[in-house]
């Protein structure tokens, strides 16, 4: 079992918080191209494996471990959006069972990301989940374990609505009725 200095996990917090600050202040004023510039460099500082270039992610979304998520090429991550990589559940189950800890019990575990996702608006991706390519996260979903490719998934837990083909179908009709715009 791994011990890290509280210390040292304050201090980075502190640190990225500090340094994200100007940052969601681009961001608020809709100047989304420069925030994601200097955002990404600031995620890859901090030790997040990125794999390509994501497409926005909203200066209100969370990482709890930034070395323990990577992401994939042409992610779209929405605002209030939560990365958990630890739980501390294993305390309490532990003491449940009569254990005797000299501290609280975290597992860490880590977030992988696929090409081309998209997480919508205040989900919650839990400690391991790996979500594949081409996959759409509907807002408000809470996210755990493996999720395949090409797949559209909402609710809590986060189930499996439609493959991506059959979600792109309905955009289009969608977009063939007049309910599309171009941003």
């Amino acid at each position: 079992m791994k011990k890290h200095s509280r210390l040292k996990r304050l201090v980075g917090r502190i640190g990225f918080r500090l340094a994200k600050l100007p940052l969601y202040c681009l961001a608020m004023l809709n100047q989304h191209r420069l925030y994601m510039r200097f955002y990404v460099r600031l995620l890859r500082a901090q030790g997040m494996k990125l794999n390509g270039t994501p497409r926005y992610i909203g200066a209100t979304t969370y990482f709890d471990d930034l070395d323990h998520v990577e992401l994939g090429d042409r992610v779209v991550i929405s605002d209030d959006v939560i990365f958990l990589t630890h739980d501390y559940s294993a305390t309490t189950a532990l003491l449940a069972t009569g254990a005797v800890l000299k501290s609280d019990i975290a597992l860490v575990r880590g977030i992988s990301l696929g090409r081309n996702v998209f997480i919508g608006k205040r989900s919650i991706i839990m400690p391991n989940t790996q979500i594949g390519d081409n996959v759409v996260v509907g807002a408000g979903s809470v996210v755990r374990g493996k999720v395949p490719s090409d797949s559209v998934l909402i609710g809590n837990p986060a189930k499996i609505i439609f493959t991506i083909q059959e979600y792109a179908e309905r955009c289009q009709r969608s977009l063939d009725s007049g309910l599309g715009r171009l941003d």
